[in-house]
């Protein structure tokens, strides 16, 4: 492939450790209602546990039901995100039209099978009432250096879900350095991503500041080139409103308001929601 750092005219800065650890720092000025209920629709809530069965996410859907009714003045997640035998589950049982049914596939987590299967799950994701998914990367192609399997990869699931939205999952704690991450970010988007998604929340280290700052000169740079917006989403182990927070800082940095919106940011979490309608509500809150 093409050197796609040269296409889209990116390099990478200097010191940025200190520059996301200044924004992260300043970023409790975005601590306030208006904020913390946009950080709220923005959520993927998320539940991929080995036990999760039809009747738990039934109850989940009935609490993703209940929001409107029971948090004046707060409009719903953005999604609900589940293994893919559920979907339907979700499709059957949530009634917000506002909130997207969304599933991880592709062999998730692991991204290790052919792609014959990983379309194959993806197209029957859709097909049971699915509008997005989200995909590892096949971070071992990446790191031996098989650019050329990544994108086709990408490009060829993206084709079979058609006009649903695809995340792309880098696994960003796995990819070793700093121009990793932004090689399979460019990689993505230049094969079809609707979003990129830092990490599966299965392995260490999850979402964090740095990748998330690259992920975004990234989007910024193919936006500038392409004029396409890609979504970004921090995911794996964001548990409060202050850690949100920080992340949203870091794309208003970089990406500005045009991004601070749920068709562009999410952020992947199962423990978040409750801790940010606790800030709004002023007390403990143990709605999810």
């Amino acid at each position: 492939m093409e050197n796609l750092t040269e296409k889209y005219s990116i390099t990478l800065e200097e010191g940025i450790e200190q520059k996301v650890k200044v924004i992260a720092t300043n970023s409790h000025q975005y601590f306030t209602d208006e904020i913390l209920k946009l950080i709220f629709r923005s959520i993927d809530l998320t539940s991929l546990n080995t036990d999760d069965n039809e009747p738990f996410i039934e109850k989940l859907c009935h609490k993703v039901n209940l929001v409107p009714s029971t948090f004046e003045g707060v409009r719903n997640v953005a999604a609900v995100c589940v293994y893919p035998p559920l979907v339907e589950t979700v499709r059957k049982n949530l009634e917000d039209e506002s909130v997207h049914v969304a599933s991880v596939g592709g062999n998730f987590p692991t991204s290790q099978t052919y792609l014959s299967i990983k379309k194959a799950e993806c197209k029957e994701i859709i097909n049971h009432g699915a509008d997005e998914v989200d995909v590892v990367l096949p971070v071992a192609t990446f790191l031996q250096g098989d650019y050329e399997s990544v994108f086709r990869e990408i490009k060829e699931i993206k084709e079979a879900i058609g006009n649903n939205k695809l995340k792309v999952i880098l696994e960003t704690g796995m990819l070793n350095d700093y121009s990793n991450i932004q090689l399979a970010s460019l990689l993505a988007m230049e094969a079809g991503a609707d979003f990129i998604k830092t990490s599966t929340g299965k392995t260490k280290p999850a979402a964090t500041y740095d990748a998330v700052y690259i992920m975004a000169h990234a989007i910024k740079a193919f936006y500038k080139h392409t004029g396409k917006t890609t979504g970004i989403k921090p995911a794996g182990g964001i548990a409060t409103a202050e850690d949100a927070l920080s992340y949203y800082a870091i794309i208003k940095e970089i990406l500005g308001d045009q991004w601070l919106n749920n068709s562009l940011f999410r952020i992947g979490a199962s423990r978040l929601a409750n801790d940010v309608l606790g800030h709004l509500r002023q007390e403990d809150v143990h709605h999810f």
